[in-house]
């Protein structure tokens, strides 16, 4: 397991990528695409927030082991949909 400061650093820049991209899309993109990326920009923002609250305070009970690898997967999942989203 990283430590928390390199998993909030790595959400953080993974989350800026996403931003980016989005105003890419908005800027050089098809109307179609404008729209769409426009409304992923605050998902992206309450997302980042989300997660690094989760890392620093995680729940009871649920070994940090377990925790930071499930905490990863659904990162990595929901990113996965917001880059399925950006590219449609």
């Amino acid at each position: 397991m990283a430590n928390k400061r390199t998993l909030k650093r790595g959400i953080q820049l993974i989350c800026e990528d996403l931003f980016a991209e989005c105003v890419a899309v908005s800027l050089y993109g098809p109307k179609a695409n404008k729209e769409n990326a426009e409304t992923l920009l605050p998902v992206i923002v309450k997302m980042q927030d989300d997660f690094i609250n989760r890392i620093s305070h995680p729940e009871p009970g649920i070994s940090a082991e377990a925790y930071f690898k499930d905490l990863r997967e659904k990162f990595t999942s929901q990113v996965n949909e917001i880059l399925d989203q950006i590219n449609s």
